[in-house]
């Protein structure tokens, strides 16, 4: 009997070994997919419509304001929770100490961060997306597209999408989303009434993340 018994721990062994390795690819497959679907990388010029049906306003030129103004926690402000911007969106302003991480490119309104801290953000040279909620499906998963895209190091790496704070001010009507640039010596925004690559491609080229009041901040 013993003798019978002898060879049931290595079977077990492999069998255990053989259901791991399936786990484990169950696991990784949505990873696998998300990273082969070749319209997670599709060219920016290829997501939403084209740039003369996107609706886009003329671009505005701001005065900027606020560099290196921290206020909130840890700062000689410590009690301001929100700023009232002159803009909206707001192309430069006081903003909070810490910027959004750069791993993140899209937001929704349950994870969104204060919009204070996303204008630090903007300060080193990002630009930002910003859309009205509700967004229709198509236009949402084109926005996710656009992070994607726009947020890899061959754009400059310094691009986040995130839902705006009505809170602050509206949006013109019909406009939805907008785009927001701090540069070195003006601010940059441009509404649009729906997305497109094309037209956002070119608004991100025309604002490197070299032209900011510290574009080698974090």
């Amino acid at each position: 009997m013993a003798e019978a018994r002898s060879g049931y721990g290595p079977r077990i062994a492999a069998a255990v070994t053989a259901l791991g390795a399936v786990l484990l690819v169950v696991a990784a497959t949505p990873f696998l997919r998300a990273y082969a679907d070749p319209a997670s990388r599709r060219p920016a010029a290829a997501i939403g419509v084209d740039a003369d049906r996107a609706g886009c306003d003329p671009e505005l030129t701001d005065r900027i304001s606020g560099a290196g103004l921290h206020v909130g926690p840890g700062t000689a402000e410590p009690y301001v929770t929100r700023v009232r911007y002159d803009l909206v969106p707001p192309s430069s302003g006081p903003h909070f100490v810490v910027p959004a991480p750069t791993v993140r490119r899209f937001y929704v309104a349950r994870d969104r961060p204060p919009i204070e801290t996303l204008v630090h953000n903007l300060e080193h040279g990002y630009t930002v997306l910003w859309y009205v909620e509700p967004l229709a499906p198509d236009q949402i998963e084109a926005l996710r597209a656009l992070a994607r895209t726009f947020g890899d190091d061959s754009y400059g790496g310094r691009f986040v999408v995130a839902p705006w704070d009505l809170d602050y001010g509206a949006f013109p009507a019909g406009r939805p989303l907008a785009l927001s640039h701090w540069g070195a010596q003006a601010g940059y925004r441009q509404f649009c009434a729906t997305v497109s690559g094309a037209a956002m491609q070119r608004f991100v080229l025309a604002h490197p993340r070299s032209d900011a009041p510290e574009p080698t901040g974090m």
